[in-house]
Parts: C-alpha cells; structure tokens; sequence
C-alpha cells in the first residue's frame, strides 16, 4: 500500500479522517438526532449479530444467569448494544462541553472523597469496568479541579492514538503510553500518586501473560495486576468506581475502600488476593447495570463459560453467584490496566 509523508498509509490516514468527522459533525447535530442515529445503528449491529454482539451475549449471559428468557435476554443484549453506542455518541460530543456541563452531566456520588483524596502525599487510584461512559466520569473529575492520569495503550494506527490522547488531553487528562514512554508506567503512576493525583485504571479484562488469574461471576478470568501493585506499593487508597447509565445522564459511584486484611504470604499473594477483591466489588455492579457493561471481547477462559450462546441462543450454564469491544474498537487490557479507546 502506498505511504504517506510521515510513514502513515492511506488507509490509516483515511480512518484518522474519519474519526475526525465524526467528532465535528455529531458535536454540531442536534443531540435528538444524534442519539436516534447511534441507536439504529446499535440495533442493526445487534441483528447482524456477529462476534463482537455473539462475545457480548456469552459474557452477559455469565452475568445474569441461565434463568433469564431467551427473548428477555436479548433485549438484554440490544439494550446493551443501545448503551455502547451511546458511550461513543457522547464521548464524540463530550469535548464540546464546558466545566459546568461536564460536572452536571455526569451524576457521581462520592465527590467528597476523591476530594479528600487528591492532596500531595495521598492521591486515589480509581478501578473501573468497560460499564457506562468512563470518559464522562474523568471530565468530571477534571472539571472538579482534580488532577487526573491515566495509561492509553498505543492504538492502530498511530495517528488514530494520537487524536485519542489529543481529544483526553482536551478534558484535562494528562495520557500515560503504557508502552515506548520515557519512563516505566508503574513508577511515573506512582510519582503521581504521592503528588495527589487520582489514577483511574479500567480493569475488567487483561489479554497479556501477566494478568492475575481471579474468579469473577462464579467463573476464571485475568484480570490486570497493575491497580492492586500500585495500591500496594504506594499506599494509596483502591476504590472501585461503578459506571451505568440512566434515561438522561451517565452515573457513577465510589464504592468503599478496598482494603486488603490479610497481608500474609508474598508481595505477588497479597497482589493476586487484593485482586479478587476489586474483582468481586466490580462484579456487584455489573451484576446491578448489566445492560451498561460494554464486554465485546473474550472475557472467560474456564472452557464452560466458554460454551455460551449468541444473543439468539439458548440459555448457558449457571452463572453462578459473585463472590460478594462491531468488535471490540477498544484496545486489550495490559498488566497496567485496560484504558481504553473510551
């Protein structure tokens, strides 16, 4: 294929156009609009039903067990497939928000917290799940006067990275590459963390040889280690922020402090245990906003949750109770964790 200037092929330049568009005209349609666009485009992605809707309904019938109809089950999936699109519809409109708006379009409980939190010697590390709208939950922090760093894995193609870490750095992020930085990533983390600044790390899924292996949903996945090392190492507070979404607006809520008691054994011990920990409190919320979790990728590795259904399918074996990325266009989880193209 033929390169342009700067190494970068037609194709990929064609795509960086694209998203480029996309940003511009969906930020000057009417918001009505908009939205009844990105919902038809949801529901005919649904009915297509292919791997990304097939991965989505496997993992969500892991979440919600073999007891749910098959018909109510796949409205599950669309309305599912209904709030991915809506996570991309409002991140393409979110930078054309100002401070206030970004504050009164996101509805977070624990404000005070991460306030308490985000002081020199201190700072918060923030778990999430690929649930609701995370971009709207960083902006909300950002626009409440709190320093925020985050790690973005390099996507394909690269200018498609750089306009992702240009469109964050608008909100008032400041990006971390996960790979080919100037520094390790853990370190640079934990520097910001004793400077006060809240981490927010999305960590449901890993794809590397690293990831911590932890049961989730009464099944086996990995899970990135990177949250509980930097928990443990810096001493900086771990909560777990729950994302969904209600008619008008995006949600989030700080769970409790995830504390590990039990801090026998090896660092690597008390990291696969702190592990489970964000693992079964990110389950309760799943669990509560099924719809809002936005899992397109494979997410189970034990063979029986493997053996799931399609959105059309029949039910899958139990669930089990929690121990209380179209394809996937958001990039794998790392050791770090998964930040996400949104």
């Amino acid at each position: 294929m033929s390169r342009e200037r700067g190494g970068v092929n037609a194709k990929d330049r064609c795509l960086d156009w694209a998203y480029a568009a996309a940003w511009r005209l969906i930020r000057v349609m009417p918001e009505r609009a908009a939205a009844a666009v990105f919902r038809m485009a949801a529901d005919a992605v649904s009915r297509r039903n292919g791997k990304g809707v097939t991965r989505l309904a496997a993992n969500l019938r892991v979440v919600v067990g073999p007891s749910m109809p098959d018909e109510e089950f796949a409205v599950l999936v669309r309305d599912a497939m209904r709030s991915y699109a809506r996570y991309w519809l409002e991140a393409f409109r979110l930078p054309s928000l100002n401070q206030q708006q970004r504050i009164d379009k996101y509805g977070f409980v624990g404000t005070e917290t991460l306030l308490a939190n985000a002081v020199p010697g201190r700072g918060c590390i923030l778990v999430l799940p690929h649930s609701g709208n995370w971009d709207a939950a960083g902006a909300f922090v950002t626009a409440n006067g709190m320093a925020l760093t985050t790690v973005a894995e390099r996507l394909k193609p690269e200018v498609l990275y750089r306009r992702f870490v240009a469109y964050r750095a608008t909100l008032g992020m400041e990006i971390v590459p996960l790979t080919g930085g100037d520094r390790a990533t853990l370190d640079l983390l934990a520097e910001r963390l004793r400077a006060g600044v809240v981490v927010p790390l999305l960590a449901d899924r890993d794809l590397s040889a690293r990831g911590v292996r932890v049961t989730f949903f009464g099944h086996q996945t990995k899970m990135p280690a990177g949250p509980a090392i930097l928990a443990l190492r810096t001493g900086a507070p771990i909560y777990v922020v729950h994302n969904w979404y209600e008619p008008h607006r995006p949600k989030g809520l700080l769970s409790h402090e995830i504390v590990l008691t039990d801090t026998s054994g090896t660092f690597g011990d008390r990291v696969r245990r702190l592990t489970q920990l964000l693992a079964d409190e990110l389950a309760r919320g799943i669990a509560r906003h099924p719809a809002d979790w936005h899992m397109l990728g494979k997410m189970f590795i034990d063979d029986e949750a493997e053996a799931t259904p399609t959105a059309q399918g029949s039910a899958a074996p139990a669930a089990g109770t929690p121990t209380e990325r179209a394809a996937d266009t958001r990039p794998a989880a790392s050791t770090v964790a998964s930040p996400g193209s949104g």
